[in-house]
């Protein structure tokens, strides 16, 4: 077994653990930035003015990018953070099952994927056995919520990781028993990307099941302490996505594992505006037809991004450049985000109406089908 470190690995939103002398002070810098972020409509969107809710009703949105918080795994979460003196998330605070469908609803979305592929993950510095239970706790309350409300919502199930023996044992039970919609893992687990011969026997299988495997980034080790003016969710956590992509790709991970949906958060974090640079310094590697057959590009263009924080034009345009719409699926980042600022923001991009509807709900219909 092994197990991620927690200094930085799981404090993603601003990495206070790592420096619990001025906590209280980070969090309250990061806290303003959020409110202001969000009373100027910049936290998704960057401004773009918001279209009547009714008029988004119709659409039909299959929100790919949705968190939830199990009871049991909210105590986890504040009993971590406050032995670290850092506050909590209003917005998980307030999460109640009643208030997602009921957000839902406003913002016109008929069907949710619920994941817990987030910071802090499902680990809290606890022993194996304890990290097995609160996954499966977690998932048997996701599981529930889909039975609970019929066609509203669907689960990618959360993964144990950090050892490959209690991982299989879930994956099974997830599928077989649970009928999950996919699973949802990490970035990054300690120093190791999901690219890692670690978790070779996790992606074999997850690839003979032709399963839909959901990335969520968060801050790497490496990097969750640096001090450029803001917290790590900003710079680090997209960042950590490209990563990801970049790992899996040049481990041959896309090539050895064909038969896996592959789906990254926040419009695949900064790949679109690095691929050039990726293709330019990899493409004439030695082992380029190994892990690229038909191109770096190629590879890239098969995977599948959602749009959480990812609706600004330019982040849009660039997405688009670099992928076909087919890949794209709308993703809100709820309830960090209001879930309907993205789907805004969509609206009013200008895009035909046949890519918008793609990335409303027909790419998702299509990505959900269970082979």
């Amino acid at each position: 077994m092994f197990k991620p470190q927690t200094s930085c690995a799981h404090a993603a939103w601003s990495c206070m653990a790592c420096q619990p002398n001025s906590a209280n002070a980070h969090a309250a810098d990061r806290r303003q930035l959020l409110k202001g972020l969000g009373g100027l409509g910049l936290f998704g969107s960057l401004g773009l003015a918001g279209a009547p809710v009714a008029a988004q009703s119709s659409m039909g949105l299959i929100d790919t990018h949705h968190h939830f918080y199990p009871p049991a795994y909210q105590k986890a979460w504040f009993d971590w953070e406050d032995k670290r003196n850092i506050p909590h998330f209003s917005q998980q605070e307030k999460w109640t099952r009643e208030g997602a469908v009921a957000d839902m609803d406003k913002a016109g979305v008929k069907k949710a994927m619920l994941s817990m592929a987030s910071t802090p993950g499902v680990w809290f510095d606890l022993p194996l056995a304890e990290i097995n239970q609160m996954v499966r706790t977690v998932n048997d309350y996701g599981a529930q919520m889909v039975k609970d409300f019929p066609g509203r919502f669907g689960l990618f199930a959360a993964l144990t990781m950090v050892d490959v023996e209690s991982t299989l044992k879930e994956i099974a039970y997830v599928f077989d028993v649970l009928k999950a919609d996919g699973v949802g893992i990490q970035t990054n687990y300690g120093d190791k990307w999901p690219g890692h011969p670690d978790f070779a026997p996790i992606f074999q299988e997850l690839n003979r099941r032709k399963a839909l495997v959901y990335f969520h980034p968060l801050a790497a080790n490496c990097c969750g302490r640096l001090n450029t003016g803001t917290f790590p969710a900003v710079i680090e956590v997209p960042h950590d996505t490209t990563r990801a992509v970049v790992n899996l790709l040049l481990s041959g991970s896309f090539v050895k594992f064909r038969d896996i949906q592959w789906l990254f958060s926040h419009g695949g974090g900064t790949i679109p505006m690095l691929a050039g640079r990726i293709n330019f310094f990899h493409r004439n590697a030695k082992n380029i037809a190994d892990v690229a057959p038909n191109g770096i590009e190629a590879e890239l263009k098969r995977l599948y991004y959602d749009t959480a924080n990812a609706t600004h034009p330019s982040s849009m345009a660039s997405l688009l450049k670099l992928v076909p719409s087919s890949q794209v699926v709308y993703g809100s980042d709820y309830p960090y985000v209001a879930m309907d600022t993205q789907a805004t923001a969509l609206t009013q991009l200008g895009l035909e109406p046949k890519v918008l509807q793609e990335i409303q709900h027909l790419n998702a219909e299509r990505l959900l089908k269970r082979p």
